[in-house]
């Protein structure tokens, strides 16, 4: 049986993690805001120095929590958790391009409809491994319950800025949740070379990099990607797929 936030049975609180994010947050805000399965959307301003928060402001509904100071998305997501109502939370990304209702209700379903336990989407340009194995394990659009992040909101705020995916997926792997991938073939997230220039991107994206690898060692990030589709409902056949890639293709 699917439960839906209007039927009251389940809702959903929607928390989108921003920094500097004015040009973009408003197409995200546009699909959420009023979506049906949505319970509410909180915005984590992370101490933004353009209008991001004016914009924000624009949309009556939603809820506008404001850091003080640049964080990073591991605190500013700790934040949002902890006001968040809702049994599950569906994390979406600020700068994300392509949005339409339908894909939240893709990626809200299967956890809704008790298929899987956590969903997590597939973009257009994830990058081409982690869609050839049909698994992005960093992607930052995923409903889960609250349950999995508001328990450790202490260990969360002490994560380096870039590591709450992984360290997410830790969880997932230890609990053995089932995961469902909805794919977004439409939507794309943008790059940091998009956002801040070419060099500056790629300072940015190395630092993502290493905030990665300041939570899981390089073959652990293999193991656990591995260990993600094989949580994956009705997948054995891309598990299958990523431990050959994993043992024979990128680790020797």
């Amino acid at each position: 049986m699917i439960a839906s936030s209007r039927q009251g049975a389940i809702c959903i609180s929607c928390v989108i993690c921003a920094y500097n994010e004015a040009p973009r947050i408003a197409a995200v805000l546009r699909v959420a805001v009023g979506h049906p399965l949505l319970h509410e959307v909180i915005v984590v301003d992370d101490g933004s120095t353009d209008e991001t928060a004016e914009v924000v402001r624009q949309f009556p509904t939603v809820r506008l929590v404001s850091c003080p100071g640049n964080r990073g998305k591991s605190f500013a997501m700790a934040t949002g958790v902890a006001v968040a109502e809702g049994d599950l939370l569906m994390l979406l990304d600020a700068d994300l391009s392509g949005l339409a209702a339908e894909h939240i209700t893709a990626l809200a379903m299967p956890v809704l409809a008790g298929e899987a336990a956590v969903s997590i989407s597939l973009r257009r340009n994830s990058l081409p491994i982690f869609r050839a194995i049909g698994l992005d394990f960093v992607s930052g659009e995923r409903v889960v319950r609250k349950e999995l992040l508001g328990e450790v909101l202490e260990e969360i705020r002490g994560l380096p800025r870039f590591g709450i995916e992984v360290y997410m997926n830790r969880r997932i792997i230890a609990q053995r949740l089932s995961i469902a991938v909805t794919r977004w073939p439409q939507v794309s997230q943008s790059r940091k070379t998009e956002k801040l220039g070419f060099w500056k991107g790629i300072r940015a994206e190395w630092r993502m990099i290493a905030d990665l690898l300041d939570v899981v060692y390089p073959r652990v990030l293999l193991s656990q990607t591995w260990r993600l589709i094989s949580l994956q409902a009705n997948r054995r056949g891309a598990a299958k797929l990523a431990f050959r890639i994993i043992n024979f293709g990128y680790v020797r």
